[in-house]
């Protein structure tokens, strides 16, 4: 097959530029605090080991995204720069995979950098990029995964490879955190549907229609089932090497069991736990930080960009309706993925839950919102500026938050109440 020729449209110098942005964004304050906080007080001490005494800590969640934080403290230090460089980084990579994707399967440059801007301004992947957490690791794999996923269905002579690298993405982003578990399992399936729909008589073995011409099925269940499996067990590699309690050979099923125990047993109530309907009404935050530190009064809130998070329910709404009557799939998937991406919170076994189990679903749902604003620009006149106001007024609130998602600092103890627009937010 011939290569794909440059396509002069491709916005990849704009969304690589808003990504920076981003990146500038995240590095200011970036070692404030300059002591853990939240979560990072349970994953610091196990990334620690990983290159300390090697005690194989924190054993409810993945390794992946641990090894990732010990390797920024190995670059960078033990402080706050070698604890957050990684998410930081990482944060980056997602910005640009999701646009990238979002201009693979839509082939649109607004929606490609509107996305981009939706997702830098959506305070979701923000605070996650700036904190020692597994999720952004996963976000950052995942997005990796559609981004080349879209390619080899847009760019099929390139399709072979691309599956590759999103099977390899896929076992990483497993690795990192089992949220994305049936995510994980989508793009295999969508290629199934896809090639069922497309009628060929060897179902299996054919390399002819959709979605990737050129692969057929059972090259797909070995680049996208079988592959993201190995590789997801190829992170827990250092496991069986621990000198302190490692993984025993044939014990890799048997930990499954025991991790499922360990997030089923956390039964205290949280002041800060919440559901996925809060999560939906953008209702229940969190706040990672509020103290004098540093010198000074500051925080860290967890909340979605007010602006967004609620336009981008309507814009599910017409994406379901676009992707249904219209067969607009790129709107469909979207759809598809948010829906079981919050939905598994409502089924999982999981007693206490948290608004930042909301990251993944939240870049779906802006996904749909960078479609619906892409489609209102097209319409031209009103719709246009309409389009492009919705993208000035995520920026708008998320400078307006600016001070408590970055650790700013603060007049005094009452200086949360000026961003308390409810009273759930406190």
């Amino acid at each position: 097959m011939q290569t794909a020729p440059i396509n002069p449209d491709d916005p990849r110098g704009v969304t690589a530029l808003v990504s920076l942005v981003f990146l500038g964004f995240c590095l200011v304050r970036l070692n404030i605090p300059s002591t853990p906080y939240f979560d990072e007080v349970h994953y610091l001490p196990a990334a620690r080991e990983m290159f300390g005494e090697w005690m194989w800590k924190n054993r409810e969640h993945p390794m992946l995204g641990k090894q990732l934080l010990a390797l920024g403290m190995a670059i960078f230090g033990d402080n706050a720069w070698g604890w957050r460089i990684m998410p930081v980084l990482f944060g980056t990579l997602a910005v640009f995979a999701g646009t990238r994707a979002m201009w693979h399967a839509r082939g649109s440059a607004f929606a490609s950098i509107a996305f981009g801007i939706l997702l830098a301004t959506g305070f979701h992947l923000f605070v996650h990029a700036r904190i020692a957490m597994l999720d952004i690791f996963m976000v950052a794999f995942f997005a990796v995964a559609l981004w080349q996923c879209a390619a080899a269905i847009h760019q099929p002579e390139t399709g072979r490879w691309r599956l590759a690298i999103a099977g390899i993405a896929l076992g990483l982003a497993m690795g990192s955190k089992w949220n994305v578990l049936l995510l994980a399992a989508l793009p295999g399936i969508g290629f199934f549907a896809g090639r069922l729909m497309a009628g060929r008589r060897r179902l299996f073995t054919s390399r002819r229609g959709s979605p990737v011409p050129g692969i057929s099925l059972l090259e797909a269940a070995l680049l996208l089932g079988a592959l993201p499996l190995f590789v997801y067990w190829l992170t827990f590699w250092p496991a069986y090497l621990a000198p302190f309690q490692p993984l025993e050979p044939g014990g890799f099923v048997a930990y499954h069991r025991e991790v499922l125990d360990l997030q089923a047993s956390v039964t205290q109530p949280h002041p800060y736990q919440s559901n996925w309907p809060q999560w939906v009404a953008n209702w229940r935050a969190i706040w990672y930080l509020y103290e004098p530190i540093d010198g000074a009064q500051r925080g860290i809130m967890l909340i979605g960009n007010p602006a967004t998070m609620l336009l981008g329910l309507p814009a599910l709404a017409w994406a379901a309706w676009s992707g249904i009557m219209h067969r607009r799939w790129d709107a469909l998937a979207l759809v598809v993925m948010y829906l079981v991406s919050v939905g598994m919170w409502a089924v999982v076994n999981k007693p206490i839950q948290f608004y930042y189990h909301y990251l993944l679903p939240s870049c779906f749902l802006l996904g749909a919102l960078a479609l619906l604003l892409d489609d209102l620009r097209n319409l031209g006149g009103f719709w246009r500026w309409l389009a492009w106001g919705t993208l000035a007024l995520s920026a708008g609130m998320f400078a307006w938050f600016y001070p408590i998602l970055s650790a700013a600092e603060l007049e005094g103890p009452r200086s949360f109440a000026f961003w308390m627009w409810t009273d759930s937010w406190r």
